[in-house]
């Protein structure tokens, strides 16, 4: 059979009637304007232009998005275990940020991995003084617990190819006006959300328009908690999840986990503008990695299973849900890799102790080993997946902080209690993965 042959004149003049010549002229300035003003541009692969493009224009078509337009960007083209994903999606450059780090900050960030870098002394840290939030959780209340010490509060994390900006509680608050920010996970994403609230509350003059949404505070025993901001019209909230998947219970008596069913909360965070997830940590425990009678699929209890094997399944069940349930150009996806724990002698049940860590590790050769297993495994999925998920790989940048536990430092009441080792101080090293978080939010206006 002949090929179809194209008849120009028709296309011309398809072309040229009224809805489809304004959409032409509208692509034609739309992209023109970009190229004039886009710098960033200059010194990119021709993919990478085409890329950029192709996204601006498609985040032209659907102007409905609350979301700012995405630029994509390889951000670390090496492999290994403490590299980042090899690419993932950066906001357009923000004009504040151009103007104070200079014309090029988007080029050099989307160069840049954020999470290969040092802890550096720093005298304006912490962003919120010890003692003076009253949302901070009391296992992680390091100050009114007693800890006697500070120097681990004077550290900032410094990538090395590149600046971001310190965390401002203001700009932060414009950036989430009229939008919802959901962080979910375990305990230790609760320290994260913590952190968060606590830096924003320091900047408000008045802190009477930040409101508690579920009335207590007893954040440990809640699987829901939000603070709403008057005045912005916004939200941040907590969902306890620390497996992301849904826990089979009896009364209060934990049984197991769907690894083929999303938890029982998902929906409430489906129309979310941001949201953080975490999984990880509840995967380490030793119940967990015996996987005996533990994991189920339907009606079918698993016996045995490895461990690594439930933890695939866990995080393609998630990928699959945030791909059906999110729209890319409504919510932004983060998710915050596994956080080092410091354990010495035993584990958090059996002797294990930080106590006495006053200094984060300087040698690099020193640091644990990095969890391959559990963050090749969850780098897979989000390869897989067709939503952009922008992958805070902080557990390089915990893994030197042996310093900033709560360890003896419990609640009072408490004593006697095995140490903490694994959760952080407030305010203390979270506060540096709500800078990066920060930084990437901030970059998008």
């Amino acid at each position: 059979m002949a090929p179809k042959r194209i008849n120009v004149s028709k296309l011309l003049q398809r072309l040229t009637r009224p809805r489809y010549l304004a959409i032409v002229l509208l692509l034609f300035f739309f992209i023109s304007l970009y190229l004039i003003c886009s710098s960033v541009l200059i010194n990119q692969s021709p993919f990478l232009v085409v890329t950029s493009l192709a996204v601006q224009a498609s985040s032209f078509i659907f102007s409905f998005t609350p979301i700012a337009s995405f630029k994509s960007f390889l951000v670390n083209e090496t492999s290994g275990a403490n590299a980042t994903l090899s690419a993932f999606i950066v906001p357009e450059r923000s004009l504040r940020m151009a103007d104070h780090y200079g014309a090029d900050w988007t080029e050099k960030l989307s160069s840049c991995d954020l999470f290969d870098g040092s802890w550096v002394a720093d005298d304006d840290s912490p962003v919120y003084k010890p003692g003076s939030c009253p949302y901070v959780d009391k296992a992680f209340d390091c100050f009114k617990n007693g800890r006697p010490d500070s120097g681990f509060l004077k550290h900032r994390w410094k990538p090395a190819k590149c600046e971001i900006p310190r965390f401002n509680g203001t700009e932060m608050l414009k950036l989430l006006t009229g939008k919802r920010m959901v962080f979910v996970g375990d305990s230790l994403n609760r320290n994260m959300w913590e952190s968060l609230v606590c830096a924003i509350r320091e900047s408000m003059h008045d802190k009477t328009k930040m409101v508690e949404v579920s009335g207590s505070r007893e954040f440990k025993t809640q699987s829901f908690y939000s603070f709403k901001f008057e005045g912005c019209n916004c939200s941040i909230d907590f969902i306890r999840s620390p497996f992301l998947i849904k826990e089979l219970r009896t009364g209060s008596r934990f049984e197991g986990v769907r690894l083929d069913k999303m938890h029982d909360k998902a929906d409430e965070y489906r129309d979310a503008d941001i949201v953080v997830f975490n999984s990880g940590h509840w995967w380490t425990h030793s119940k967990t990695k015996k996987g005996e009678n533990f994991f189920r699929e339907g009606d079918r209890i698993y016996s045995s299973l490895p461990v690594a094997e439930a933890y695939t399944r866990a995080m393609r069940t998630w990928g699959k849900w945030v791909d059906e349930n999110m729209h890319p150009h409504r919510t932004r996806v983060f998710f915050r890799g596994y956080s080092a724990s410091h354990f010495k002698g035993g584990q958090w049940n059996s002797g294990g102790n930080c106590h006495g860590e006053t200094k984060p590790i300087s040698n690099e050769s020193h640091l644990a080993p990095y969890p391959s297993m559990m963050m090749s495994i969850a780098e897979s999925v989000f390869a897989e997946m067709k939503t952009p998920v922008f992958y805070l790989n902080i557990t390089k940048m915990t893994a030197y902080r042996k310093d900033g536990h709560p360890s003896i430092f419990r609640p009072p009441g408490k004593a006697g209690m095995p140490q903490d080792c694994s959760h952080w101080c407030l305010p203390g090293v979270p506060d540096s993965w709500n800078e990066l978080l920060y930084a990437a939010l901030v970059a998008s206006q």
